[in-house]
C-alpha cells in the first residue's frame, strides 16, 4: 500500500478511535496538566523550594480548585537536584495562567515571600521548565494511588517524528495499552498530549508501583502480553519507528506531594 492512502487510512481511524462514546463524554471532562520541573542546585536552594512548595504554592494551587498537586523528586534520572510539580484541573483558563492567579493571592505571596524575594545573587533555583498537556479522551482524569504505602512514579514521555505517528502512537494506548498496563500490575496515574512545551510532538504518562521489583516485573509481564504482541504486530502501527524518543524517569513522592 502507498504510503500516502496508509497514513489516510490510519488517520481515519485513529479519529474514530480516539473518541469515546456518548455517554462517557457525558460524564467526564477531560483534565489539562501543567508540569512543572523545578531544576535546583544541591545546598540550600532545596530546603527553601521544599518550604515554598509545602507552605506557599500547594495551599493556593489548592484554594484555586487545582487539586491533587503531585510533588516528585528525580530519583534516576539526567538531572538531580529535580524537582517536578504535576498540575491538574478541569479549566484551561486557570492551569495555564496560575502564576497570574496566585500574584492576587495575599496569603500565597505572604507564605511564598522568602522563595519569591530570593536575591539574584542566591536564586532559590536554576530554571523553570514547564508543559502544558491534556488528559488522553480515553484516560481523562488522573488516578492517585490508593493507601499510603511507600511508592515509586515512572514518568515517561515519547516523541514522534511526525504528527502522523503521534496519532498512532496516541491511538495504541486507546487499543489496548491502557488495559495491558492494569493487567500487568503497573498503576496508571496519567495519560497526556503536549499541547505546548519542547520537543513536539509528544505525549507523557505516568504509571506508580511499590518498588522497583515491580516496576520491572510489571514491563515483563507488559511485553509478554499477547495483547501487546498483537497490537504492536498490527501493520498500522509497526510499518515505521513511530516514537522516536523516549525520556524515562524514576520519582518518589515528596512527604508534601498529594499524589
Amino acid at each position: 500500500m502507498q504510503r500516502r492512502n496508509f497514513l489516510s487510512a490510519a488517520l481515519a481511524a485513529s479519529a474514530t478511535a480516539l473518541v469515546p462514546n456518548a455517554s462517557a463524554q457525558a460524564t467526564s471532562s477531560r483534565e489539562y496538566y501543567q508540569l512543572r520541573k523545578y531544576i535546583l542546585r544541591s545546598g540550600a536552594q532545596g530546603k527553601l523550594s521544599d518550604q515554598f512548595f509545602s507552605s506557599a504554592l500547594i495551599p493556593a494551587l489548592n484554594r484555586l480548585g487545582l487539586k491533587p498537586i503531585g510533588a516528585f523528586k528525580v530519583q534516576f534520572g539526567p538531572q538531580t537536584p529535580t524537582t517536578y510539580l504535576l498540575i491538574p484541573g478541569t479549566s484551561l483558563e486557570t492551569v495555564a495562567e496560575v502564576d497570574l492567579l496566585l500574584a492576587k493571592d495575599a496569603e500565597f505571596l505572604k507564605a511564598a515571600q522568602p522563595f519569591w524575594n530570593a536575591s539574584a545573587a542566591e536564586p532559590p533555583f536554576e530554571r523553570i521548565e514547564s508543559t502544558l498537556l491534556k488528559a488522553f479522551e480515553g484516560y481523562p482524569k488522573l488516578t492517585p494511588p490508593s493507601g499510603t504505602a511507600k511508592r515509586i512514579f515512572q514518568l515517561r514521555t515519547y516523541e514522534s517524528p511526525t504528527p502522523a505517528d503521534h496519532i498512532r502512537k496516541v491511538e495504541m494506548f486507546h487499543q489496548g495499552e491502557f488495559r495491558i498496563f492494569e493487567k500487568s500490575g503497573c498503576g496508571n496515574v496519567f495519560f497526556s498530549d503536549a499541547l505546548v512545551g519542547p520537543n513536539l510532538p509528544k505525549l507523557t504518562y505516568m504509571l506508580t508501583f511499590p518498588d522497583m521489583d515491580a516496576l520491572n516485573t510489571g514491563w515483563e509481564k507488559f511485553f509478554a502480553d499477547p495483547d501487546w504482541k498483537k497490537l504492536t504486530a498490527d501493520p498500522r502501527y509497526s510499518f515505521e519507528a513511530i516514537v522516536s524518543n523516549v525520556d524515562n524517569l524514576i520519582l518518589t513522592p515528596a512527604p508534601y506531594s498529594q499524589i
